[in-house]
């Protein structure tokens, strides 16, 4: 996985993922989902994000109290010692990670709390969701962060051409 040439990508295509993403927001709900989802599958099944992990690296997930909950007992600690060990509450009042890259990935890009990770972590890149339509802004930004959304953003565009 060359992140290098998929920043380089994304800097050229800026301009007209932009122009996209305001059309896309003009389909209907059910037609954007309709066209997403299978692309989701497609770019999924020949992708290893364990090659890239560039989600983990670059940005942190909001934590929910259930995942602070949840997290905490795997490791064998109390929510309150998992937050002030590992969290911090940013501009939005949300929990997040005290710093990137992610505290629990390894060197070979596994997640050592793979089995308990954030809800966040769980559905990223949000892409095989339903209701598309609401999650345009945070699709437009996870192109930047994800090749394999940057991959569906440039087979739908192929789709709606046809």
């Amino acid at each position: 996985m060359d992140l290098t040439h998929h920043q380089e990508q994304v800097k050229i295509k800026q301009k007209e993922n932009s122009k996209f993403f305001k059309r896309l927001k003009k389909l209907k709900p059910k037609v954007l989902d309709n066209l997403i989802h299978p692309l989701h599958g497609e770019v999924f099944s020949c992708i290893d994000c364990l090659e890239c992990a560039n989600c983990c690296t670059t940005t942190g997930p909001l934590f929910t109290d259930k995942d602070i909950s949840r997290i905490a007992k795997h490791l064998r600690i109390k929510p309150s010692e998992f937050t002030e060990k590992y969290l911090r509450i940013d501009e939005e009042r949300d929990y997040v990670l005290q710093s990137v890259p992610c505290t629990f990935l390894g060197e070979d890009n596994y997640c050592s709390i793979y089995d308990v990770r954030p809800k966040a972590c769980r559905e990223f890149p949000h892409t095989d969701r339903i209701k598309q339509h609401q999650l345009l802004k945070l699709t437009e930004k996870n192109v930047e962060v994800c090749p394999a959304v940057y991959d569906i953003v440039e087979k739908l565009k192929m789709e709606l051409v046809k």
